[in-house]
């Protein structure tokens, strides 16, 4: 037997989901879908996911996920502002924002498959095709599988963030064969490429995490090339996850560091129970990750965690092993040897090691990107040919880099980028608010917590479930913050702005770090 993705009790062969994609791409081809437009999709993980990935790929097109934790405005934007010219979704989350998809825009609805359905509660009559909706199983099987495309597909466009207005889209130049080695020889480290990539029968990977955000989004892709074995899971769950692996044997396994914080936080005779000695592998990113929780998952795993940085911009710029980690605790890796890291201190000069400043790297050699509708933001992020992410750190003696903090407000949650400023814009909307300000905290399960402090109004006296239920209406769960208080004044520099950095610092103190 071939290759196979596994989702819950369904186990379709990867021939299968290549052939429908390929279908998908002539259905796209013959709508007039091509080179550099744009296919969204609003799906949880499942093989629907890759099939629309892969088909746009084969026209040329950019795949573009969108969170579908967002809500009808935020979703709305991204549909807009992609100039998507499809949509591929899931049945029950149709009915959610079907006021966000642009008049005019074709839909193809798949139907909510069983696991998603067990691990969403969604109801029966959700799950299935609404009346009138393009069912995107019946839609691509009338069509002959397309034998051509480019030579490299441009890939994903992901929506990321800086610190004002809206996401942007990340649009990379589709590469060049020599661009496209660069990239397989990067992802070769990082998704821990090593003698299985000659016999991928062998190899079963699984993310923990969902493939809208950029990195699940590669390693299922990069596995789908590479024709391994995969398990997608619907809906993290700490001993599913080691259930899972057990059964199906899993091999590589992605994961980030509240993953880690939730499998450990399982009672002892839990973890016991599962054999996972069949990871080889493992790799986290998207946060740091605190000392004790990787110290603590390396004692259990063993010496197959590995870690990487970097962003959807640049790619993956430094990488470290278990051995290197325990070595130099707290790093997040030494640039790999195709890459450039810097540190460059207020001026723009390149900082002596153990000196803290902004840190700007790039892949050499890798496809050049813009925002998409922003070229002015590119240039910005610019630093003489490097790229700076809004991060702050050191390297070390030996170059291994160390992150300090962020020279944005940018918060991350459980490996997922929010920004205060949309959550702060929101706020001032609230009637009652004066002022507020929204930054992150430590938090020991999901790295940082947001936090957000408000101004009432003289004579309002809102409360914290006042503003918790004003912000679900507006925007995704992940981005209301879970800890609200309440001041007459807030502290403000000479210029009048909020002094945000006076009302963290209490939090991280307590914590026994520095921001």
């Amino acid at each position: 037997m071939g290759a196979w993705i596994r989702s819950g009790e369904r186990q379709v062969p990867v021939a299968d989901v290549a052939e429908r994609a390929a279908r998908a791409g002539t259905g796209f081809a013959q709508m007039g879908i091509g080179p550099n437009d744009v296919v969204a999709v609003f799906l949880r993980n499942d093989t629907a996911f890759i099939e629309a990935s892969v088909a746009a790929g084969l026209v040329g097109a950019y795949l573009t996920p969108v969170n579908w934790h967002n809500s009808v405005d935020e979703a709305g934007y991204t549909f807009v502002n992609s100039g998507a010219k499809a949509i591929v979704i899931h049945a029950d989350l149709l009915a959610k924002i079907a006021e966000a998809i642009p008049a005019g825009v074709p839909v193809f609805v798949v139907p909510t498959p069983p696991e998603i359905v067990a691990a969403y509660n969604v109801s029966a009559e959700d799950a299935r095709l609404p009346p009138g909706a393009t069912d995107w199983n019946t839609w691509l099987a009338q069509f002959p599988p397309r034998t051509t495309g480019p030579d490299e597909p441009p890939g994903s466009m992901i929506y990321t963030s800086g610190t004002t207005g809206r996401p942007k889209g990340v649009r990379r130049l589709a590469p060049s064969p020599e661009q496209a080695a660069v990239g397989l020889e990067m992802m070769k480290t990082i998704f821990g490429y090593g003698p299985w990539a000659e016999r991928p029968e062998e190899v079963v990977a699984m993310a923990g995490g969902p493939m809208y955000h950029s990195t699940p989004n590669g390693w299922a892709g990069a596995f789908f090339r590479l024709g391994g074995n995969q398990v997608l899971l619907p809906r993290f769950d700490a001993e599913e996850m080691l259930a899972l692996i057990e059964r199906y044997r899993v091999t590589h396994l992605l994961a980030v560091p509240t993953h880690f914080v939730r499998l450990l936080k399982l009672p002892d005779e839990v973890r016991r129970k599962y054999d996972i000695s069949s990871l080889r592998f493992v790799m986290h990113g998207a946060a740091p990750c605190p000392i004790h929780v990787k110290q603590d998952i390396i004692k259990w795993f063993g010496p197959i965690v590995s870690e990487h940085y970097g962003g959807t911009e640049t790619a993956a710029v430094t990488y470290c092993d278990s051995h290197e980690w325990l070595a130099h605790p707290g790093t997040v890796g030494r640039a790999l040897p195709n890459a450039q890291v810097r540190v460059l201190g207020e001026g723009g000069e390149e900082l002596a090691k153990g000196a803290t400043g902004e840190i700007v790297c790039r892949l050499n050699d890798y496809p050049d990107f813009t925002y998409h509708g922003d070229d002015e933001k590119r240039r910005k992020a610019d630093r003489g040919g490097l790229i700076a992410l809004g991060d702050v750190g050191y390297l070390d003696d030996d170059g291994f880099l160390y992150l300090s903090g962020r020279s944005s407000d940018m918060v991350i949650s459980g490996g997922v980028n929010i920004y205060p400023v949309e959550i702060e814009a929101e706020l001032h909307k609230m009637p009652g608010v004066r002022d507020c300000a929204v930054f992150g905290i430590p938090d020991d399960e999901f790295g940082e917590q947001l936090c957000a402090f408000v101004q009432p109004q003289a004579g309002s006296a809102p409360t914290a479930e006042d503003v918790r239920t004003f912000l679900k209406s507006r925007l995704a769960g992940y981005k209301v913050p879970r800890r609200i208080e309440f001041r007459d004044e807030l502290p403000r520099e000479d210029s009048g702005k909020i002094f945000k950095r006076k009302l963290r610092e209490p939090f991280w103190e307590a914590a026994g770090r520095k921001i």
